[in-house]
């Protein structure tokens, strides 16, 4: 055929095709891929070609320029081949590769194989590794601690009118959205109910203003956050602001919220660590707060309304600050470990 016309040497057998691709030990930044193929010609094989592509989102923007490269030129090493950091590999994204073998000739130029089939494989979440990695970029920037004595989550009235009616008085967890960092575990998997605790620096007491409705739901610290409750860091993230969020889960201990998490995120001491604390002053249970960090507390298990008080807030709705879905600033270098994009 022509191409080994083109490639001027006609005698030479075709290079074997990689087939039965297999890809393992998937982290959010590496995987491992194998293949089976011919013995005919292997001897010949000096370098595998990977080509691998991001999965086109139909929704994705056409303009966007392409990653490139996406084409990785491997030395011909045993296989299974560790894949890692060539493309700044992305978590939790959808991947299409496709392989071909090569012989590197006397002049430079290489002698390729067909392409095998295209597999499509999803990168990981974060490990502990990676959360430990934000963890520690968060407590650089967390700030002095400041005294808080609730939680307290706006929504809009009827929300709790339907808590009220259709849920015997009581929130209940929601799968958390996709907001924050690309690699969480958390994002679209822990249930949780959204509560915050940030405090005016001159008050004390919780803002005037939310952007998630003019119904606000007030609870005392010491009825979600106790000793009988574990706490984890969930994420680190900004969106194009000055400000940074920073996620931490409550769950009770031994509830289904804390099982999951145990599993994934890193678990924070209540009583010692740069976010959120929890001691025994007196007798009495005293929390704080860091100061320069937003944080947003999920709390895995349903709460009773009777449990604390809703009123109306006097502040305005600031539809700016809501994270629903917000995307991560990937060029923050306060809140972006090396790890994927």
């Amino acid at each position: 055929g022509n191409k080994s016309q083109d490639s001027g040497i006609a005698e030479m057998e075709e290079l074997p095709v990689p087939h039965n691709i297999k890809i393992s030990n998937i982290t959010c930044d590496s995987f491992k891929i194998s293949w089976d193929m011919d013995s005919k010609s292997k001897d010949r094989i000096t370098h595998y070609f990977i080509d691998l592509n991001k999965k086109e989102n139909k929704n994705s923007n056409k303009f966007k320029h392409k990653d490139v490269p996406t084409k990785l030129v491997a030395k011909a090493v045993p296989l299974p081949m560790t894949v890692r950091g060539h493309w700044f590999l992305s978590p939790r994204t959808e991947y299409t590769v496709a392989v071909q073998t090569a012989s590197k000739q006397v002049d430079g130029d290489y002698v390729v194989s067909e392409w095998s089939e295209i597999i499509e494989f999803c990168t990981a979440d974060y490990s502990k590794v990676h959360l430990t990695q934000l963890l520690e970029k968060a407590e650089v920037i967390a700030g002095r601690m400041l005294k808080l004595s609730v939680f307290y989550r706006n929504q809009h009235k009827e929300y709790f009118d339907y808590i009220r009616e259709h849920h015997g008085n009581a929130m209940q967890p929601s799968v958390k959205d996709n907001s924050g960092s690309h690699g969480s575990p958390i994002s679209g998997k822990l249930e949780g109910i959204f509560f915050s605790c940030n405090t005016e620096f001159n008050t004390g007491k919780p803002p005037q203003d939310s952007p998630y409705g003019r119904y606000r739901f007030e609870i005392a610290a010491e009825k979600l956050f106790n000793p009988n409750t574990n706490l984890y860091f969930g994420d680190f993230y900004c969106m194009y602001t000055a400000y940074h969020y920073v996620i931490l889960v409550v769950a009770p201990v031994g509830s289904p919220g804390d099982e999951f998490c145990k599993q994934r995120l890193p678990q924070l001491n209540i009583k010692d660590n740069k976010f959120l604390t929890c001691d025994e002053e007196d007798g009495a249970m005293v929390y704080h707060h860091a100061q320069d960090v937003i944080l947003e507390v999920i709390y895995t298990d349903p709460v009773d309304l009777s449990l604390g008080t809703v009123a109306e807030i006097t502040g305005h709705q600031l539809m700016s600050l809501s994270t629903a879905n917000a995307k991560k600033d990937p060029s923050c270098k306060t809140c972006n470990i090396s790890v994927g994009r």
